[in-house]
């Protein structure tokens, strides 16, 4: 069974930091690309970044392009999003997911989704 469980998550004042982290199990995790996409209440959801599976090609969207950074360590199954000087506007419900390639996690087509963390930011 394969699971992507986040943490990290949490309430910080604008400006701040937040860690995600996202533990996969029961699949190859070497051979899936990451991504992270956030959601609020009424939108649907939105692309964040994305790393290939040996982090060779990276990709962020506009938004967060030069705050956030994501990462991942294949020894430890694990993928980050390192989130800095964030803003009211990043506050959302943060989804990873896993895909057999970059361009379907972009795509927003992973073939398995976390459960999602709150990330809340306040002014």
């Amino acid at each position: 069974q394969v699971q992507l469980v986040e943490s990290g998550g949490g309430s910080v004042q604008a400006g701040g930091s937040l860690r995600l982290s996202c533990a996969a199990s029961g699949l190859t995790f070497s051979s899936y690309a990451m991504g992270w996409f956030r959601q609020v209440p009424g939108k649907g959801r939105e692309f964040v970044a994305a790393i290939s599976r040996r982090s060779s090609s990276i990709y962020y969207a506009d938004s967060v392009k030069g705050r956030f950074t994501i990462s991942r360590d294949n020894a430890k199954n694990t993928v980050y999003l390192q989130m800095n000087s964030l803003k009211p506007e990043d506050t959302a419900v943060y989804y990873c997911a896993a895909a057999q390639g970059s361009r379907a996690v972009v795509a927003g087509k992973g073939d398995y989704w976390g459960q999602g963390a709150q990330v809340t930011v306040s002014s």
